[in-house]
């Protein structure tokens, strides 16, 4: 029931990813209207896709700490429940972010040793894609959380993103150490002693450069440096696609020009990742965009299900537990 374009958009991605990705999904939310959503699409309730009756939902507007208070049967916090009993090994929502980290954490509690869980984006960089984080769950940070999702971060892209030695960069104004604020220099001085590739502070103009694989940063940070970024990529798009104009279209190299647009968005559109997992929970919670479309919600679900396959939890408890002095 989570996203603008729920449930339809949620129950079409669904459907695709069961079909096209072999992947079993349980849909949350009021079990009528998922089954009307689900015969409206030509197709039946049955295994590998079922319904589990959840007869509230968290808007998108809502104070996430008083709908988890006030709404136990929210489809979030029944996603979250399935998973915490075993029934299902990994939550996908495209709903709102801070129900579905508050759900996730009541639910699963932290991996061992885990202050704060962070939510870990991948951005695309010229290099290919790093790890931000935290991109929104802990708008308030201490250095000691900063050197935690420094670790997580550096644990996540190898298992995740297969780079062997991730090199770490701390989101600041400047790249000498003395730059930034309190927490930002604390932290410097923390992650410098880290049994991580830190590479000290990193600019925000070498936000995308690829310098570094994991970019760490406070989720208010994140979360803005995040929009930001979406904001430019809708713009460039835009406006590439008002430079092409039809009379170049008509020419011979149309169709080149069209295929290395086509590329250009692929890489940089959210809704191909589909989502960002929150880093040390006890077990998966993965978090879609809140505009996401059908094909946003099938590879979201595609991206939690091949975490799940990746062990990814297990494996950051083991980086973590193996990790930190």
């Amino acid at each position: 029931m989570g996203g603008d374009l729920a449930p339809a958009a949620v129950v079409a991605g669904a459907i695709q990813a069961v079909k096209r990705r072999g992947v079993a999904v349980i849909l949350t939310g009021p079990a009528d209207l998922l089954r009307e959503q689900i015969e409206q699409a030509g197709e039946t309730v049955e295994w590998p896709l079922s319904i589990a009756d959840a007869p509230q939902a968290v808007a998108m507007d809502e104070s996430p700490l008083a709908a988890h208070r006030r709404k136990p049967g929210s489809s979030v916090r029944v996603a979250a429940g399935l998973v915490a009993r075993g029934v299902a090994d990994g939550l996908f929502s495209a709903g709102h972010t801070g129900a579905t980290f508050l759900a996730a954490r009541a639910a699963f509690g932290v991996a061992p040793g885990v202050v704060r869980p962070a939510l870990s984006v991948t951005v695309p960089t010229r290099a290919g894609a790093a790890i931000l984080l935290d991109a929104g769950a802990n708008l308030d940070c201490h250095p000691e959380h900063l050197l935690q999702f420094g670790i997580m971060g550096a644990a996540y892209a190898r298992l995740a993103l297969k780079v062997e030695h991730p090199k770490v960069g701390l989101l600041s104004i400047g790249e000498e150490a003395g730059k930034g604020n309190d927490l930002i220099r604390e932290a410097h001085a923390l992650l410098s002693k880290a049994p991580i590739e830190f590479l000290g502070n990193l600019e925000a103009r070498e936000f995308f450069s690829g310098r570094a694989d994991v970019i760490v940063c406070d989720g208010f940070t994140g979360n803005i440096a995040l929009k930001v970024g979406e904001g430019l990529v809708e713009l460039a798009q835009e406006m590439v696609r008002e430079e092409l104009g039809v009379e170049l279209l008509s020419q011979i190299g149309g169709l080149l020009t069209r295929r290395a647009f086509a590329r250009f968005k692929q890489r940089l559109d959210y809704a191909e990742t589909g989502g960002a997992p929150i880093l040390g929970l006890d077990r998966l919670a993965v978090v879609g965009h809140g505009r996401s479309t059908a094909q946003a919600v099938e590879n979201g679900i595609a991206t939690t299900a091949r975490l799940v396959e990746q062990r990814i939890v297990q494996g950051m408890a083991e980086a973590l537990s193996g990790g930190q002095r």
